[in-house]
């Protein structure tokens, strides 16, 4: 259910859609042209991607499928899908984290974006810098809190922290840039928005 992706597009907004369930966590994000908001894809009649899996399903009357694939066996999905009513492009992923540790979650979302990216029909723009080790993640997390209860208060909604978050951490890394720090600040902004529970923060962080 939730926004916040990290860029598949030059230019690209992402908007992330997160579900919680009782057995299961499952991440769902959008890529999207449009400025980032929150969409949920619910409708009446329902198209499934051939091999992507019932977790990804769009409205046939409002989305065109034109790619998509999985990592990890399926547990990391991703639909590449054209809007009809404009033409824009879109990017939904899921990411099935549960039972996974903190950094494991990270680098199976990391192997699902990059797949994606690898595969996107339009130009992509990917985070500078080398993956995020356990160290730099954490750091990362850590800082955007901090940022979080500093300026906001508890519960607020993770859209309107986004700029203020995203600005601390990048700036936090200036000059040793790594690639994760938009997913760092999303995870941070979720928990603080109570979307999400402290469990899915690095441990030093919770």
């Amino acid at each position: 259910m939730a926004t916040d992706l990290a860029a598949i597009g030059a230019d690209l907004h992402v908007a992330l859609t997160r579900r919680f369930e009782r057995r299961r966590r499952t991440r769902r994000r959008l890529v999207t042209m449009a400025v980032a908001t929150l969409v949920v894809c619910g409708v009446a009649a329902t198209a499934i991607a051939s091999g992507i899996g019932p977790d990804l399903q769009l409205d046939p009357t409002q989305w065109s499928i034109v790619g998509g694939g999985s990592v990890d066996n399926g547990r990391g999905a991703y639909v590449h899908a054209k809007r009809l009513s404009d033409g824009s492009p879109s990017t939904f992923l899921v990411e099935h984290d549960a039972g996974l540790p903190a950094y494991q979650a990270f680098l199976l979302h990391e192997r699902t974006l990059a797949a994606a990216q690898a595969s996107s029909p339009v130009p992509v723009q990917v985070e500078p810098g080398d993956l995020c080790t356990p160290f730099a993640l954490t750091r990362a997390e850590a800082v955007a809190l901090s940022t979080l209860r500093t300026q906001f208060s508890s519960r607020t909604n993770a859209d309107a922290t986004k700029a203020s978050v995203d600005s601390a951490v990048q700036a936090a890394f200036a000059g040793s840039p790594c690639r994760g720090l938009e997913y760092a600040s999303e995870q941070a902004r979720r928990v603080y928005a109570g979307v999400q529970p402290g469990s899915t923060l690095m441990p030093s962080v919770q």
